[in-house]
């Protein structure tokens, strides 16, 4: 079974994002969202593999047997776009969508071009259906938070 990439990796995220993101914008933005999920989540920003941003962990385990962990929340600055780490296939987000404004859809990310593109009160209502969708079907370190 192949080994999971994304695990908590010690990097500090400002020396990160300073050395990675070399657009002006983009690195802005990363440092406007460090402030927005640590505020969101209730947790301090931590390097997920080489280029995560995360707030909080959880724990997933597929029907297939795979498990592992990852962020409840997280983002990363890469060159093409801002990969946002947030969604969750719920009703809710569904509909929250169709007024976040101007991005794409992954399978499992949103992508931005620039904060500017998307309404940021949408995406903290997306966060934090996220946040509740992750602490109903996952252990994780949200349940904490109560």
């Amino acid at each position: 079974m192949a080994k999971t990439k994304t695990i908590y990796t010690g990097q500090d995220v400002l020396d990160f994002i300073n050395s990675y993101v070399e657009n002006d914008q983009k690195k802005a933005d990363s440092l406007h969202l460090i402030e927005l999920m640590q505020e969101w989540s209730g947790f301090e920003p931590k390097m997920w593999g080489p280029s995560i941003i995360g707030f909080g962990n959880y724990h997933y385990q597929y029907a297939s047997g795979h498990e592992g962990d990852a962020p409840i929340l997280g983002f990363s600055p890469r060159k093409a776009a801002i990969s946002l780490y947030v969604y969750s296939n719920t009703e809710k987000s569904e509909k929250l969508l169709e007024s976040l404004g101007k991005y794409k859809m992954g399978k499992a990310c949103i992508y931005v071009k620039k904060l500017v593109d998307i309404n940021i009160p949408i995406l903290q209502q997306l966060c934090i259906e996220s946040i509740k969708y992750i602490q109903e079907h996952h252990e994780c370190a949200c349940r904490d938070k109560d």
